[in-house]
């Protein structure tokens, strides 16, 4: 056949038709690289993550390593942690169970688990338990509870008797309080209803039906191939997580999976394959502070500062391990990030960042924080010189570092927990200069003050904790231990 000049051109007119988005998918995979790679060289993020669109994944890989003492890479089927994405599994078999009418959502506690103690099990539903809003105690939030209990084993029946069967915070339905104990006390509703394991109930449901072949339930002993080890970064380098035994986190944050098992997980509840439309539909319906069933339902602002993005979403953190999964129904663009650095504070900026560059919204550039400059210098110098450090460099290069408030207060802590009380004084009433009108640095502060025996400026600071955040349960908590003194209450922080 012969080509004729002008159908030559047009030939290749068509042919120049799919190279911009070719040129333009790989141009987005290398943003999309790049800034993970920046997260990742400032050790913000040591992990995988996937990002896809309504076509598919734009980027899947790992960074880092997922044994650093054998110098092991991360890769996209390491095995990590899930931590509190657990509970959208969870969430998802107790609503197959009401499906199949062997649970109501109105189902009382008590009813669910006879066992459980009548006089609040009475007036809490498992709605209740699936949203957060039970009033029952979160058992992660004792203050003994991760240095005396947490390496302990515990069968399901002891854990929900000793730690998820206090008395009520609150009158149910009238409050969220985010409760770990709601989630466990629902894996033996699960286990109740179902005959079998929570693991088994999981696994027979989800995990199976879905092909996720690389989740499942964390076990230490289990010898599991691929599962990456968890590590906490401080002043001196990485060091191992503290050692936590699995069946405590139990539903509320005991499952393992890889960037791609959510990925399937994620297509999966676009269809109705594992549960019928009208209660899937209730698990992404927002009730108080935006949290449905083992999902929340927040808006993402996008890096032009203007974008916001209606997302279904959750993160996770526990020993070692952080995670996130956005999803974005509307475009069906999906984000999730698995890391195994304990590096929850950078996975929310980096999200918002990659789905900037989904959307053609340059990316803003990762931030060191302030914490990390300035902590190694700070044993080698009085406080006093790392006061001024961080008054230099907030005010010399307010945009080169991460200057939020959880900086100093993170910092402030480590010497608390170092006993250099005195000192943690000092940086908490910095930030409580930087930041009046944030509740939690008068908390810490308070906490401070308690430490080195002041309870009149601890009083004081809890006070105003309160004032400015009235669902600051810390802060209320500890007034309440401290009684209320003689005299007329202050009404301004003692610094």
């Amino acid at each position: 056949m012969t080509w004729s000049p002008l159908r030559l051109l047009g030939v290749l007119a068509v042919a120049l038709l799919f190279v911009p988005p070719a040129a333009g998918a790989a141009t987005r995979q290398q943003e999309l690289d790049r800034l993970l790679r920046q997260y990742h060289q400032l050790r913000m993020f040591n992990g995988a993550a996937l990002v896809a669109n309504a076509k598919g994944v734009v980027l899947k890989k790992a960074y880092g390593s997922a044994n650093l003492e054998w110098n092991v890479p991360n890769t996209p089927d390491t095995k990590f942690r899930l931590a509190s994405l657990t509970k959208q599994f969870t969430a998802m078999v107790v609503l197959q169970l009401v499906a199949e009418g062997k649970l109501k959502l109105d189902d009382t506690l008590a009813s669910a688990l006879p066992d459980y103690r009548k006089d609040t099990g009475s007036r809490v539903t498992i709605a209740q338990l699936l949203n957060h809003t039970s009033g029952i105690p979160n058992y992660t939030s004792a203050p003994d509870f991760f240095p005396k209990v947490s390496r302990n084993p515990y069968p399901v029946a002891d854990f929900v008797k000793q730690f998820a069967s206090g008395d009520l915070e609150f009158e149910p339905g009238s409050k969220f309080n985010y409760s770990n104990s709601g989630y466990f006390l629902l894996g033996a509703i699960i286990e109740r209803a179902t005959g079998k394991t929570y693991a088994q109930a999981v696994q027979e449901r989800i995990f199976t039906p879905l092909g996720m072949k690389d989740s499942g339930y964390d076990v230490h002993a289990t010898v599991l191939p691929k599962r990456a080890s968890g590590y906490e970064l401080e002043p001196e380098g990485y060091v191992n997580a503290p050692y936590l035994d699995m069946s405590l986190p139990y539903a509320a944050g005991s499952l393992y999976s890889t960037v791609e098992d959510l990925y399937r997980w994620d297509r999966a509840l676009y269809g109705n394959t594992l549960l019928p439309e009208p209660l899937k539909q209730k698990m992404f319906t927002p009730g108080l502070e935006n949290y449905g069933f083992g999902f929340s339902m927040d808006p993402l602002k996008l890096d032009d500062g203007k974008t916001e993005l209606a997302t279904i979403n959750h993160s996770g953190g526990i020993n070692g391990f952080s995670t996130r999964i956005y999803r974005v129904p509307a475009s069906k663009e999906v984000v999730i990030l698995l890391d195994n650095t304990s590096r929850g504070d950078a996975l929310k900026p980096l999200a918002a960042g990659l789905f900037s560059v989904l959307h053609g919204i340059p990316p803003s550039p990762p931030r060191q924080g302030i914490r990390e400059v300035l902590v190694s210098a700070l044993g080698k110098a009085p406080i006093a010189d790392t006061l001024a450090r961080y008054r230099e460099l907030k005010a010399t290069k307010a945009d080169a570092y991460d200057f939020s408030e959880g900086q100093l207060n993170s910092l402030g802590y480590q010497l608390l927990r170092e006993g250099r009380t005195a000192d943690a004084i000092e940086l908490f009433k910095l930030n409580v200069e930087m930041f009046p009108k944030v509740g939690n640095v008068y908390d810490s502060l308070g906490e401070a003050y308690l430490a080195a025996g002041d309870k009149a400026r601890a009083r004081v600071n809890y006070r105003k904790a309160v004032e400015l955040d009235p669902a600051n349960k810390n802060a209320a908590a500890a007034l309440q231990k401290l009684g209320t003194p003689s005299g007329p209450p202050a009404t301004k922080a003692v610094p």
